[in-house]
C-alpha cells in the first residue's frame, strides 16, 4: 500500500491532515480482489438505486477531525457506502447506528441516507478496518492487514482530541487492536478478547466493546437499541463528551 510516507507517522494535525488522509484512502487500489469487487458492485448496481452513481472505491472514515469518541465499524456495505461514498450509510445498519448516535446526542439527525444529506456528528468519527466493501461481507486476514495503516493513520491524527473508542464487533476488534499498539498505545498481553461491554483502558484511551449493529445481529435481538445507545453513552462519557441525552 502507497501511504505517501512510513506508516504510522503522524501527519499536521487538524481538517487538512485528515482530508488528506480521506482523499488518499479514496484513491487506494492495493487488494485486486476488493477493487474488482466494488466496481462490479458499482457496474451491476441493485435494482432499488438503479438511478444512483454509485462511489464504488474506497470509504474513508466521517467525522470531525477534534473527534473525542472514535466508532470503528468492519468494512462499508456494497450497497450502502460502497453506493453513496460514506461510512454506514444508506444500510440497515447505518440506520441503527445513527439512531443510537442521535438518541444519545451524537449526531444532528437520526437517519444517514447520502453524503450530501445534512448530517452532523458532534463528537465522534465513523471508520473501519477495512475500507472497501468486500464480497459477503468477509474481507481476507491479508486484506484487513494491508488495509490496516489507513486505520494507524487516521488513529495518529485524532490522537491529540481522542479518548475513546467503541469498536463494533469481533472483527472490527482484532483488527483494531494492532493498530493501536503501531499508533503507539499500550495493548496488554496477551490481547484483550472481545466481548460486548468489555472495557480496556490503552494509556488514557478507554476501548468498548458493542456486538456490530449488523442485520443479524439487531434483527434477531442480540444487540438491541437499547444496548447500544449504553454503550455509546458510556464511551461518550468516557471521551469528556457533554450534551448526552
Amino acid at each position: 500500500m502507497d501511504t505517501n510516507g512510513p506508516v504510522g507517522r503522524a501527519e499536521p494535525a487538524g481538517s487538512a491532515g485528515l482530508a488528506g488522509l480521506d482523499e488518499r484512502i479514496a484513491g487506494c487500489r492495493a487488494c485486486p480482489r476488493l477493487v474488482a469487487w466494488r466496481e462490479e458492485v458499482a457496474r451491476s448496481k441493485r435494482a432499488a438505486f438503479a438511478d444512483w452513481t454509485y462511489w464504488g472505491r474506497p470509504v474513508p472514515g466521517y467525522g470531525p477531525p477534534d473527534a473525542r469518541l472514535l466508532v470503528v465499524g468492519l468494512a462499508p456495505a456494497a450497497h450502502g457506502g460502497n453506493r453513496t461514498g460514506r461510512m454506514f450509510t444508506g444500510d440497515r445498519s447505518g440506520d441503527v447506528l445513527y439512531q443510537a448516535l442521535y438518541d444519545v446526542g451524537l449526531a444532528s439527525q437520526p437517519t444517514s441516507v447520502s453524503a450530501d444529506d445534512g448530517l452532523e456528528l458532534y463528537g465522534v468519527r465513523v471508520t473501519s478496518p477495512v475500507h472497501c466493501a468486500p464480497p459477503a461481507n468477509q474481507p481476507t486476514p491479508e486484506e484487513r492487514d494491508t488495509c490496516r495503516p489507513w486505520l494507524v493513520q487516521e488513529l495518529n491524527l485524532l490522537r491529540p482530541t481522542l479518548r475513546a473508542v467503541v469498536v463494533l464487533g469481533a472483527f472490527g476488534w482484532q483488527a483494531a487492536l494492532p493498530a493501536f499498539a503501531r499508533a503507539g498505545w499500550t495493548v496488554p498481553r496477551p490481547r484483550p478478547a472481545f466481548a460486548h461491554g468489555a472495557h480496556v483502558s490503552l494509556d488514557g484511551l478507554e476501548l468498548f466493546g458493542c456486538f456490530h449493529v449488523s442485520q443479524r445481529n439487531t434483527f434477531t435481538g442480540r444487540l438491541t437499541p437499547v444496548m447500544l445507545r449504553e454503550v455509546l453513552r458510556t464511551a461518550a462519557r468516557a471521551a469528556g463528551l457533554h450534551g448526552l441525552k
